[in-house]
């Protein structure tokens, strides 16, 4: 049908036509009903078939203005899907980007996409998500925000033209880039807007059919639930109901469970599972194979519960093998407030409010992730009652307050 299309286009339309696979999913969207043809594919579908446009579509666009005032003006006419599209990406570029502060670049990149038909293969949607993923531990979540938008956009417009058999892969590819943007949110502290994309990227796992991408995304949400987002007893609750899923035992679910007991004070219980997930570990079972899960989050996770127990030389040792595994800004300056809260526990509350203060005052604003912000505020948390109008505390305070930290 698409090349029947090409060969009805006399040499002016023709030179303005997709590319043939473009063409091929706009026709798939067209027999499935998405959208209904419009310029100039009334015309070219006519002489293809040899019938007058006017006996092969049931709503002519040649009848004359006097006999159909809604038609045969620009103001009257229904749009075809490109004009639907194309009008609610401008109106995300008006209304979207300036809570988002997106830059100029990010505008230019969403117009592009009204006019493009930018589809994409299983491996350039790999890629695109393995992109994301590194960009979201190395760059400020601000960019990592903006930059997702477009290929979000994008997939979704994929999914809406595409054939049956490429529907699970490209909900995969929603699933995981849905799964960034919430994280690079919880990150910026828009907690509201996160969790409707856990909410997404739950709804596009399910549909993707992929058991261990379900479960990775729920992981995802119960393991930042932790920052501010929703309550320790929620997230033990999320953990509970992925735990349906893993159908065994999950060291992504375990490292979630041990840093919520620890929150909650039940420090027994959170190192009676931080041992079994040790122990879990130690027999080779790992977690995801896309990339989200690293082995540095086995030691962040004893880093965050033997510094809230107040065992010192373990949380060191902790330490140390997160550093010695990852270069991520943020796992980086909160295991350094693990250290901090470790001197918290054992007494030393002055100390431990000029090792936070010296964490979190050289990192750039743009770098100030609510992740780190949240670590501080687990700080003040843990501060004895008698203990909280000791001037190192003020201070302290006032750097997580400041103007510079809510730019974050």
């Amino acid at each position: 049908m698409a090349r029947r299309l090409v060969e009805a286009a006399d040499e002016e339309t023709r030179n303005h036509l997709p590319t043939r696979e473009t063409l091929i999913r706009r026709i798939k969207a067209y027999e499935a009903g998405h959208n209904r043809p419009g310029d100039p594919y009334r015309v070219l579908y006519a002489r293809a078939f040899g019938i007058p446009e006017a006996d092969l579509f049931d709503d002519p666009q040649d009848v004359s203005a006097s006999e159909h005032p809604t038609r045969g003006s620009l103001a009257g006419k229904a749009p075809d899907g490109d004009d639907m599209e194309r009008r609610r990406l401008l109106q995300l570029a008006a209304t979207g980007f300036g809570i988002l502060g997106l830059s100029g670049e990010a505008v230019r990149q969403l117009l592009d996409l009204s006019l493009a038909h930018d589809f994409r293969s299983a491996e350039e949607w790999a890629l695109t998500c393995d992109d994301h993923l590194y960009a979201l531990r190395t760059r400020p979540p601000a960019q990592v925000a903006a930059d997702l938008i477009i290929d979000l956009l994008l997939v979704r417009r994929q999914l809406e033209t595409s054939a049956p058999a490429e529907v699970a892969g490209l909900q995969r590819t929603m699933a995981t880039l849905s799964t960034v943007h919430a994280n690079a949110l919880t990150r910026l502290g828009d907690h509201g807007a996160a969790v409707r994309w856990w909410h997404t990227a739950r709804h596009a796992a399910d549909a993707s059919g992929d058991r261990e991408l379900r479960l990775l995304v729920r992981a995802e949400e119960a393991g930042h639930g932790l920052y501010g987002q929703r309550a320790p007893e929620t997230v033990l609750h999320l953990v509970h109901d992925a735990k349906q899923i893993a159908g065994g035992p999950s060291v992504d679910l375990m490292t979630t469970q041990a840093k919520a007991l620890s929150l909650l004070g039940r420090h027994d219980e959170a190192l009676g599972t931080l041992n079994a997930l040790l122990d879990l570990a130690a027999k080779g079972v790992t977690g995801d194979s896309l990339g989200f899960w690293k082995a540095n989050q086995i030691h962040f996770a004893e880093s965050w519960v033997y510094a809230g127990a107040g065992d010192e030389a373990r949380a060191d040792t902790a330490r140390t093998n997160v550093l010695r595994l990852t270069r991520d800004y943020q796992y980086q300056a909160n295991v350094a407030l693990h250290e901090a809260l470790c001197m918290v526990v054992r007494g030393d509350v002055d100390e431990g409010m000029r090792q936070a203060a010296a964490v979190i005052t050289p990192l750039a604003p743009a770098y100030r992730s609510n992740h780190i912000i949240e670590t501080g505020k687990i700080l003040l948390r843990a501060i004895p009652r008698d203990q909280q109008d000791r001037p190192a505390v003020g201070d302290f305070h006032e750097v997580l307050t400041s103007e510079v930290s809510k730019s974050a």
